[in-house]
């Protein structure tokens, strides 16, 4: 191993163990010519130190890391398409799935039996499985078309069973924490929409509606494809399942459903911004006619919460007032939301006012970006880098901002606090994983920089340059 290979492989590690979670992926996708028997060596290298140091949670992650990356490399001969696989690879992988589903439908879809199942075989969880499970399906169900009690699939299952147990799969694999999430939402859009080819909504409404719903939750959180699109394809499925879902038959999956449409028109990309901001207020609205604190308190918080994030983004209105709907919505969401139950939620909302107290109009420009200041600091004190690196960041960028326009304290020293946070978000928020974010806060770095009162003036514009050059 040379010299330069391994500060590769420790720059490498570096950034894995700085990153937001769920970026591990896409950084060593990007650095796949680095992932060799060595690379792991130089892991476990690093592994020891941090575990000598008392640093015990980083040293077991990264031996985590480099037991799947040998599993990785182990298989990396393995073929990528079904027909690729030799018979005996076609074998263990039909064998899988029969058990998969033979195990949820006998379970009832317990997930404390079937979650096991899938974290032993999380290798088999990938598009080989996707592929497989709808060709199969597919072909199951034309067979037992004709006659719905023909036993199929070697006496495992019937008909009702294989679509029960698809069903089901299509929620339980989305809510599986092990496993690529890519993959498994890819599973879970081919389990939704087999099981919709032979579901109609006037035979079974009510599964035919919650299937639409699940496919709308895979849609929103999938990680291939394009984005926009899918953001599309989530908002057809929530709608198509409030066909079934009224208020008056169903009230609390219409709610639910409602929530979740309310989301996907924050997130959507196409059409006009300022429609599908009304459009998720108003099904934010719609959802807190039965969200309501005393009946359903975490829903209703939650409901808040994305009510909260509409008005922030709202363009039609008033701004001001849209701001303070904002901020009365995230205050309203923190009387439910607390750091021991929900910390993450918490800690995300504590942004999110901070980022409100920030934009602020009404009130005194003074005491709203010291209110700013201390929703960031609340939230510092459970969203360190270590348990949720992106939210860390983001209190970074908006204490930065915060500490750039404030008028109370030493303005020399409010401006080096600025920096310090700018240049601690660029921890998380890299080049390679956060590219608009990072370009945005160096931006902002590049502009403290320019205000600096310390340090020698020459210098402090060096600085700006070198960031606005980034």
């Amino acid at each position: 191993m040379n010299e330069q290979r391994r500060d590769a492989y420790i720059k490498l590690i570096q950034e894995l163990l700085n990153c937001a979670s769920g970026k591990e992926r896409e950084i060593l996708a990007a650095n796949r010519d680095l992932i060799d028997a060595e690379f792991l060596l130089v892991v476990e290298v690093v592994a020891g130190v941090m575990w000598e140091k008392g640093n015990q949670d980083t040293a077991n992650w990264l031996r985590s890391l480099g037991s799947q990356l040998a599993e990785y490399l182990n298989k990396s001969s393995s073929p990528a398409q079904l027909e690729d696989l030799s018979k005996e690879e076609f074998q263990a992988y039909f064998q899988f799935l029969m058990l998969v589903l033979q195990t949820i439908w006998k379970s009832d879809a317990d997930t404390k039996i079937v979650y096991p199942l899938l974290a032993a075989n999380t290798d088999k969880l990938d598009g080989i499985f996707t592929e497989m499970l709808r060709l199969w399906a597919i072909n199951t169900f034309e067979k037992a078309g004709a006659d719905a009690t023909k036993s199929v699939a070697a006496n495992i299952i019937n008909f009702n069973n294989v679509y029960f147990a698809i069903f089901n799969f299509g929620a339980l694999i989305q809510e599986f924490p092990l496993g690529d999430k890519s993959s498994n939402m890819e599973i879970a859009i081919a389990s939704c929409k087999t099981a919709l080819k032979v579901l109609t909504q006037e035979a079974l409404p009510g599964i035919w509606a919650t299937t639409q719903y699940n496919l709308g939750l895979a849609y929103s959180n999938r990680i291939k494809g394009d984005k926009a699109e899918n953001i599309e394809l989530a908002i057809q499925s929530y709608e198509a399942a409030l066909q079934v879902r009224t208020q008056e038959a169903f009230p609390q999956d219409w709610a639910k459903t409602q929530h979740n449409l309310a989301t996907a028109y924050i997130d959507r990309i196409k059409d006009d911004k300022a429609e599908n901001i009304e459009l998720a207020i108003q099904s934010c609205k719609q959802a807190l006619q039965v969200r309501t604190k005393e009946a359903f308190p975490g829903q209703w918080a939650q409901t808040q919460n994305n009510l909260g994030f509409a008005y922030s983004d709202r363009i039609k209105g008033d701004k001001a007032e849209n701001i303070e709907l904002a901020i009365q919505s995230y205050k309203q969401s923190l009387q439910i939301i607390t750091q021991e139950a929900l910390p993450q939620k918490w800690t995300q909302t504590q942004n999110n006012l901070a980022n409100a107290y920030i934009n602020r109009i009404k009130g005194d420009k003074a005491e709203n970006i010291e209110l700013a200041i201390q929703s960031c600091n609340a939230a510092l004190q459970v969203g360190t880098q270590q348990t949720f690196p992106q939210d860390w960041a983001t209190t970074q960028i908006n204490l930065g901002l915060a500490y750039s326009d404030r008028i109370k304290g030493d303005k020399a020293e409010n401006i080096e606090l600025a920096i310090q946070c700018y240049e601690a978000a660029l921890q998380v928020y890299t080049q390679q994983a956060f590219p608009k974010k990072w370009a945005t806060t160096q931006n902002n770095l590049a502009i403290t920089y320019r205000s600096r009162i310390k340090s020698d003036k020459a210098e402090n514009i060096e600085l700006a340059i070198q960031s606005y050059k980034q």
